[in-house]
């Protein structure tokens, strides 16, 4: 991870690169429509309707998920083994624990993320 900084701003921004996820898993829109509500669930999120899903011409997903006064979405790159994933919650929220649940479940072999304030 690059960096954490102190919640001091209203809102807690994650984006994250997740490298070296196997191509199977991301273009399995199924999947992944569970991992973002899973991820919602362990952080603590009130979702305000089902996530919006798409399967792209190049065999990748894009997906968001919105949550009250938040989001989180994810595109893939399937040929790249890349995850896109981009959180946005509530300084009161800990988006970290939504980010867990995308590393265990896709077991990338490198992260790259950065976490900032907002707000």
């Amino acid at each position: 991870m690059s960096g954490k900084a102190a919640n001091n701003g209203a809102f807690t921004h994650v984006i994250a690169d997740l490298i070296g996820v196997s191509s199977p898993a991301l273009r399995d829109a199924t999947s992944l429509t569970g991992l973002l509500i899973a991820a919602a669930g362990a952080a603590g999120f009130s979702t305000i309707g089902a996530p919006v899903v798409r399967q792209l011409p190049d065999g990748g997903v894009a997906a968001v998920l919105f949550l009250d006064a938040c989001h989180i979405t994810l595109r893939t790159l399937p040929d790249n083994e890349i995850l896109l994933l981009d959180i946005l919650a509530p300084a009161t929220r800990d988006a970290q624990k939504a980010l867990d649940v995308f590393t265990r479940r896709l077991a990338p072999k490198e992260i790259r993320s950065e976490v900032r304030n907002r707000g």
